[in-house]
């Protein structure tokens, strides 16, 4: 599976402008074997960490209309992200029915909130329940986070809770560390094998980095970028040529296990900037990656 990440335009864009960024995105994506677009529900995200955000935060339109506009103008499937947030049961199943009934969407991505120890009205186990069981049948998928899978909290358990719960696919945090993604994926095989159920696919999310403040948001976002990659990438000649290596290095390295025999694995590739050259290289990103999947699997 070969996936194409993107944002919603910003809150308040004419719908003319969002109609000028949706076929700028389907040229970008018109040469690329692309399997289907993911669309992110951006947040603020200022409880995850007291550093500053390195990016102001604005708004987008909402994903679910982007999303439909851009399955009409691709022709492809998308997948459209929702942050749970604040929203409680009744609201949810209101946030459910709209994105069914008025924009058409079939393939959900449920997440929760950046902001942990706080209670919230409901919990995202609950959200993915009621979605997986909507009466839409909107195939239901999560998020993997290779870096929060140590020995005091098992993210392979929560893979596999959410598997039961109803995620029928899983897109990982952008990918850096490759020996993290290769613990959690092994870990997640040998739990499924397990308890005797099938492992869900894990979509590997991978970015082009080309100048520090786009590492610099990625780290605080979560993503680990170990020091010596960070190093040689901003210490480059090229540093998006670089970033574009240790990606295909990366991927090679967690296809290289056993258990790429019994997860199915797919990409996803996005700019997490704005920057032309590194929206550019996200596609030079996708060729690279799309052709080692290939030949791998």
């Amino acid at each position: 599976m070969l996936l194409y990440g993107t944002t919603p335009p910003r809150a308040g864009t004419t719908e003319g402008a969002v109609l000028q960024a949706a076929d700028k995105l389907v040229a970008r994506l018109a040469p690329l074997p692309v399997d289907g677009v993911v669309v992110y529900d951006i947040q603020n995200e200022s409880g995850r960490t007291d550093a500053p955000r390195p990016f102001a935060f604005t708004g987008t339109v909402d994903p679910r209309s982007y999303s439909s506009l851009l399955a009409v103008r691709t022709g492809k499937p998308t997948i459209t992200y929702k942050c749970v947030g604040d929203l409680d049961e009744p609201a949810w199943q209101v946030w459910l029915d709209a994105a069914a009934r008025d924009h058409g969407v079939e393939f959900l991505s449920v997440i929760g909130r950046p902001t942990s120890g706080v209670r919230y009205p409901l919990a995202l186990s609950k959200a993915i329940r009621l979605a997986a069981a909507h009466p839409a049948g909107f195939t239901v998928g999560g998020v993997a986070i290779a870096e929060r899978h140590t020995a005091e909290r098992s993210e392979s358990a929560r893979l596999l809770a959410k598997g039961i719960e109803g995620c029928g696919y899983f897109i990982s945090q952008t990918v850096y560390h490759a020996e993290a993604s290769v613990r959690l994926l092994a870990d997640y095989a040998r739990d499924c094998r397990g308890v005797g159920v099938k492992p869900r696919r894990v979509v590997l999310s991978f970015s082009p980095v080309g100048r520090e403040k786009t590492m610099t948001f990625l780290n605080w976002l979560g993503v680990r970028i170990p020091p010596e990659t960070a190093r040689a990438i901003l210490g480059a000649a090229n540093p998006l040529a670089k970033s574009i290596e240790i990606c295909r290095d990366n991927l090679r390295r967690i296809l290289e296990q056993p258990y790429a025999g019994e997860i199915p694995l797919g990409i996803s590739v996005e700019s997490v900037a704005i920057s032309k050259d590194e929206i550019d290289a996200s596609v030079d990103l996708f060729y690279v990656l799309s052709e080692i999947l290939g030949k791998k699997l």
